[in-house]
């Protein structure tokens, strides 16, 4: 099975740099996505904002970016242990 995601977004929200108690850095966003695509034939404009996580050298990469700056996020979906919303789960990243 697969669970991959690419998603282009701008980085609308970032909480502060953090680490986990084995001592990883991680960082939590919010991104924001609109685009026009097609469904069912005809178009549609879509807006869809989503919470993402980082880990490692990723957070801390992403920790230096800009608000507002647009990226293509590649990564996964999970379910926070106590979530019922999934979470991107953030891997690489190219700048647009």
């Amino acid at each position: 099975m697969e669970n991959r995601v690419v998603l282009t977004a701008c980085i609308a929200e970032a909480e502060p740099l953090r680490y986990t108690p084995a001592g990883l850095p991680a960082l939590t966003l919010r991104l924001e996505h609109e685009s026009q695509q097609t469904e069912a034939g005809h178009p549609r404009e879509v807006r869809a904002a989503m919470k993402a996580i980082a880990f490692g050298a990723m957070a801390e990469r992403l920790a230096r970016q800009n608000i507002g700056s647009l990226w293509t996020f590649h990564g996964f979906l999970a379910n926070p242990r106590n979530g019922k919303t999934a979470v991107l789960h953030i891997q690489d990243i190219q700048q647009n």
